[in-house]
């Protein structure tokens, strides 16, 4: 039946005075109309002719409004006849028991998500709350050369080749892998080929997409313990179990690994900086852990996060550089040595498996965006990496020898320094019985960002203390921020 265009005005609720055009309201209102049940599928409509005249506007907004309705399938068009309600909306369970007054209410219905019990539940924990003092991982932002990097991004956005305004490889663009290659091997002793890395958004990234390449669900991970938290978040979503291997001052304990977990099918570790205690792996139990992985046909997933930091000594070269069995997977970020912002790290995975980490890449986001692997590219390639480490290394030096005295000085035998050979953190440990995610909580109050070592503990914290970041941390700051802590401390 057809319903007159006086019958149908009043089910638009039009607004003169709405910033919304015309044409989108009435698109709208004939929408709600139909999914409410007020106008039936296979009802005939008025003209747009006579639905503009009752509505005392001009035909173009209706015509629009019908279009736009028409293409989306909720009006059929039948020739010599008209306009009509589409009759595959005449599926009851579309639009039963819909009134206008219900509309605006959330429908009943199971809403579920995966039953993944390694998904991150999202809380906001306050140390993460803002930046400041002592943030984990935050860099000195006004010491990064961003003249020179923004004329690079400029040469490289006005003159783009034609190859980066297209699909590119999954892997990465290739001058900027051939510049990383010869990059890694020369600084961080890590043997390969352009052809085997593959450029990620960071290393939490690149992380996931090899848990993805090699692990199946169930299968056990040697975790560091204690250990790095994105990364038991990226395993632990693969589905893998999760072993904690305990860490000392010679890194992890591979021993323990192995009486733990003989036959894990990976292990997570962090040899040249461990994270968060700061060890370097030794030079024997690297081998026995390489040893390890060959014999039960392991894998191990390298995190070498910040190494190119060491105040002390050269930088320790990586653990892949000793791999002849190809059983290492080696995993870098810019993160840290430029700015996290970037999002751009890397792989570096044996020969054998490129197609599967490249097939993979592919499946998730195609392949990795093209302008700041071109600007790196001209960073490597013109030294100017290669000066901005060399003054960074002086500033955190700097900054890292303020906060190591300061907490000396400020809190005596109170706590105990570890890893403050490298990097850009460090862990306060504190004695037997500290509360430190009270104290962390209370400090976070006071805009001092330190995080608690306990949470970065798979099972029962053995040690608790803080976790300090100086990267992005002045040297006023830090003294500042040291004797509000030894105030919270001595208040308990």
């Amino acid at each position: 039946m057809k319903r007159a265009a006086a019958e149908i005005v009043p089910l638009l609720a039009l607004d003169r005075a709405a910033a919304k055009p015309l044409y989108r309201q009435l698109y709208e209102g004939f929408r709600e109309a139909i999914l409410a049940g007020l106008l039936g599928a296979g009802q005939r409509l008025p003209s747009t002719r006579s639905l503009a005249g009752e509505l005392q506007v001009s035909r173009l907004p209706v015509l629009t409004a019908f279009e736009q309705l028409l293409a989306e399938g909720y009006f059929e068009s039948r020739a010599g006849a008209g306009t009509f309600v589409a009759r595959s909306l005449a599926d009851p369970q579309r639009t039963a028991g819909r009134t206008p007054s219900s509309r605006q209410e959330p429908r009943p219905g199971p809403r579920t998500v995966a039953a993944n019990p390694g998904l991150p539940l999202g809380r906001q924990e306050p140390w993460l709350g803002g930046l400041g003092a002592f943030r984990v991982s935050q860099i000195a932002v006004d010491h990064f050369p961003l003249q020179v990097w923004a004329g690079l991004v400029a040469r490289n956005g006005r003159n783009p080749r034609a190859s980066q305004m297209l699909y590119g490889n999954p892997m990465g663009d290739r001058r900027f892998r051939e510049t990383l290659a010869a990059y890694l091997r020369t600084s961080r002793g890590v043997r390969c080929t352009p052809e085997q890395i593959l450029v990620t958004s960071g290393s939490q990234h690149a992380l996931t997409i090899a848990a993805r390449v090699l692990l199946d669900p169930g299968d056990e991970v040697w975790m560091e313990e204690p250990g790095y938290q994105g990364a038991r978040d990226a395993l632990a979503i693969a589905g893998a179990r999760l072993v904690p291997v305990p860490v000392d001052e010679e890194g992890l304990d591979v021993a323990a690994g192995i009486d733990r977990s003989p036959r894990a099918r990976a292990a997570y570790v962090t040899p040249s900086h461990q994270y968060p205690l700061g060890a370097t792996l030794t030079a024997s139990r690297r081998l026995q852990l390489l040893d390890w992985a060959q014999r039960s046909g392991a894998w191990i997933l390298e995190d070498d996060y910040d190494s190119e930091y060491r105040y002390e000594s050269q930088p320790i070269a990586a653990l892949q550089g000793l791999d002849r069995d190809s059983r290492v997977i080696y995993i870098g970020t810019f993160s840290k040595v430029l700015f996290p912002a970037l999002r751009v790290g890397y792989l570096v995975v044996p020969t054998d498996l490129v197609e599967r980490f490249a097939a993979l890449r592919a499946a998730i986001d195609d392949f990795p965006a093209t302008l700041y692997q071109a600007v790196l590219a001209d960073f490597l390639a013109e030294g100017h990496f290669a000066r901005h480490l060399r003054r960074m290394r002086q500033i955190y030096r700097e900054r890292r020898g303020v906060l190591v005295e300061a907490l000396r000085s400020e809190l005596g035998a109170a706590v105990r320094v570890l890893g403050e050979r490298a990097g850009m953190h460090l862990a306060a440990v504190l004695g037997e019985g500290a509360q430190d995610r009270r104290l962390a909580e209370r400090a976070a109050q006071e805009g001092l960002w330190a995080m608690p070592l306990s949470v970065c503990y798979l099972g029962e914290p053995s040690r608790a203390g803080l976790v300090l970041g100086y990267g992005g941390t002045g040297v006023p700051e830090i003294l500042d921020g040291v004797r509000r802590l030894g105030r919270l401390l001595r208040e308990g």
